[in-house]
Parts: C-alpha cells; structure tokens; sequence
C-alpha cells in the first residue's frame, strides 16, 4: 500500500476520535456458549443479495462518505463474516449459506461460488477469507471438522469464479461455538489460521491439541520448518476464540480473543507463546486483573510479562464493551470490530495501553473491518446472526474515508 493512503487512514483515525462523541451501552455478560448471548431482535428483511441469484442490488449513500456518513457499498448481506481483497475488488463471506461474493467498488454485488459442505449450525459455518496471488483460501465448518481449503481465482473482476476447491487442512476440531476461523497470509508469507477451544476449554493448554491455537501453516498446508513446537502447526497457545489476526510495519503480531465473563482481549502475539487460557482470562498479574477500563497489560503494556509462564494483554475489555472480532492494522493503529460492543476500537501503535471507540451504537454489531488498497476502511455488519437488530437494509458493508 502506497504511504499517501496509509496517511489517509492516519488522518480519519484521529479526526473519527476526536469528532465523534462515545456512548457506553450496557449489556448483560457474556454467556460461556458462545460469542454473545441472547437473541435480540427479529428475522432480517428482505435480502438484496438472495440466496438463489448470483447477480444482486446493492445500496450505496447519496452522499460522499465520511467518518460520519459512510458510504454504504452494499445491503441485504445474510450472516457477512469476513472481507478480502482480489486486487481491488472485494470478495465476502456469508457464515450461514456459505456463499462467497464478489463486491464491486460501485456496489455490484454477485455470487462468485458456494461452499456446499459448509455447515451452518450455530456460530459455525463459513468463516475467514484469505488471498494468496489468484488462490482464494476460505476456513469453514463441515460437520464434524473444520476445515480449510482453496481454490483458484478465475476470470476477471466483475466475472470471478472458483475452481476445483482444493482441501489443504481438515480434521481440526470444530463445535457450534468457540471456533476462531480467521485466515491471514503474514508478511512471512506463511497461512495463519485461528481456531477458538471448540469448547473444550483445557485443549487450549495442551500442546498437542490444535483448538484454542493460532496456527501457522505454509500456503499448502504444511508445517513451517521454524515452527515453534516442532512438527506441530501450532504457532501460539492459550486461547479461548480469537477471531482476528493483523501486522504492522515491523511484522509484529496482534490477535483479538473473546473472552467468557469477564475480559475480552488485544493481545501481541509471539511465537510459541501462551496466552493464558483457561488459567487465566485478562490481566493475570498478581494484583488483580485491572480495573475495566481498558487499560494496557502487566508492567504497563509490556506484552512479555504476565503471571508465570502466561503472557497479558495489552488491552482488555469488558465483553458488552467489546465481544471483538475482524482487526486491521494501519500505519499508525489497531482496528477492533465489537459485536456486543457495536463499536470499533482504536489502539494506537505508540501506546498499546490506550484506546479509543468509534461509531458506538450506530450501526449495530460489527463483524470484520480492513484497510483497502486505497487507505479507506471497510466495515461488515453483522445484524442478521441472530443475535442483532436487523434494519431492513443489513447486513450492510460500509466504507468509511477521510
């Protein structure tokens, strides 16, 4: 990405902070079953982007986007979890039907492929996207197992298409909650991959379990030869279901992580770390596990100290405050997308023990968020899981610039 368009992000990061006002909602806390719990709300409207159509509407605002008037790119999405780019062109995943779908930049919305072994049940389904050249990654529940596959990119913008789907990593533990499923490439080039503890809440603690781990894999599927445990596709342990993966300039790692009741959690990821769960959930320092404002980790933010062999976050927060999901890193800071939270977070790079909340409220459960090519941000919601208030345009993606 050119430096003018990190820049821009930079500038409608601080001018969001500072112009627009913070509203705290409280909620009930978090369930140990899943991401959020209850049910609020009532079916979705009407979709633009039907399940049997593979060219569909979309809306997009009169206006010119802003930070406080996006720019709506698309409408009528059923259960978006994640964005990626095929150049500049947009493709989205859809948890519960499995539908992959090409987003144009004028908000062209068109079916590119389906994965028919998705399934749907609960907080499973089809989860990340990533691109690797012209190879679509996708990571997606298939009964009994996660799974994760690729397949070729085909055509062009506008008319992209999927070929044979190709199976790179199966078998990994799966459950209709607590199931990670973000994919990302690294500027190592290698895969990586979170997979939540599916439940089984001790696996995150055993080595030899792959759930309630960040994996890190070779674009096959195979196991790095720096591994950190050896032959084992395990890069970090001690998670409960972390849901987004990023790196800035210097290639350092973040994950964000759900917590159960208590403290959700940004976190620097290293490699053969452990991050504490089920031990441990939040700050685990001797003195207490904060004081729930969202401040930075043991020893002030430094992300190598804890208690014992576990490493803190830098951040935590409540989960009606958070429930955090999609991350992006920018030139300059840390993008968080909150479900219960309905906000995004902002973490800045030089102080990892602060932050700040954007769009509070204002558009509901926030799914995934990325940096596009051209510096602005892309924003998925996620009304429509059965756990929002749908309006009758969501889920929506929007687009947000300076």
């Amino acid at each position: 990405m050119s430096t003018s368009a990190l820049r821009r992000t930079g500038r409608l990061l601080t001018g969001a902070t500072l112009s627009l006002a913070v509203v705290l909602s409280a909620c009930s806390s978090d369930s140990d079953s899943g991401e959020t719990n209850g049910r609020g709300g009532s079916d979705s409207g009407a979709a633009s982007a039907s399940a049997g159509s593979g060219s569909t509407d979309a809306g997009s605002a009169a206006s010119a986007p802003g930070v406080n008037s996006p720019e709506v790119v698309a409408t009528g999405l059923e259960s978006p979890w994640s964005i990626a780019f095929v150049g500049q062109t947009m493709v989205v995943s859809e948890r519960d039907s499995g539908r992959i779908l090409e987003v144009s930049a004028g908000g062209d919305v068109r079916e590119v492929g389906r994965i028919d072994d998705a399934s749907a049940s609960g907080e499973a389904g089809l989860h990340g996207l990533a691109v690797d050249d012209d190879r679509l990654y996708a990571f997606f529940a298939a009964g009994t197992e996660n799974r994760i596959v690729r397949f070729d990119l085909l055509g062009e913008a506008g008319d992209l298409s999927l070929g044979e789907e190709e199976t790179i990593l199966d078998g990994l533990p799966t459950a209709n909650f607590h199931n990670g499923g973000r994919l990302a490439f690294g500027p190592d080039g290698m895969l990586y991959a979170t997979l939540g503890d599916t439940g089984d809440r001790d696996s995150a603690q055993d080595e030899q379990a792959l759930s309630g781990k960040i994996l890190r894999m070779t674009p096959d599927g195979e196991v790095p030869d720096d591994n950190p445990f050896g032959d084992s596709l395990v890069y970090s342990m001690g998670h409960r279901n972390p849901q987004g993966i990023g790196w800035d300039d210097e290639g350092t790692m973040y994950a964000s992580e759900f917590g159960q009741d208590t403290w959700d959690e940004l976190n620097v990821i290293e490699a053969g770390g452990n991050y504490g769960w089920p031990e441990a959930e939040g700050i685990a320092e001797d003195d207490g596990a904060g004081d729930g404002s969202g401040g930075g980790g043991a020893g002030g933010g430094d992300p190598g100290s804890g208690a014992g062999d576990f490493i803190d976050p830098v951040q935590q927060w409540s989960p009606d405050e958070a429930s955090p999901s999609g991350l992006a890193v920018t030139e300059d800071s840390i993008l968080i997308a909150g479900l219960r939270g309905q906000r995004l977070h902002r973490v800045p790079l030089d102080d990892l023990a602060s932050s700040s909340q954007l769009w509070t409220g204002e558009f509901g459960r926030l799914r995934d968020v990325v940096e596009a090519p051209d510096g602005s941000l892309l924003v998925l919601t996620n009304n429509t899981d059965g756990r929002g208030d749908p309006g009758p345009d969501d889920d929506r993606l929007l687009r947000f610039t300076s």
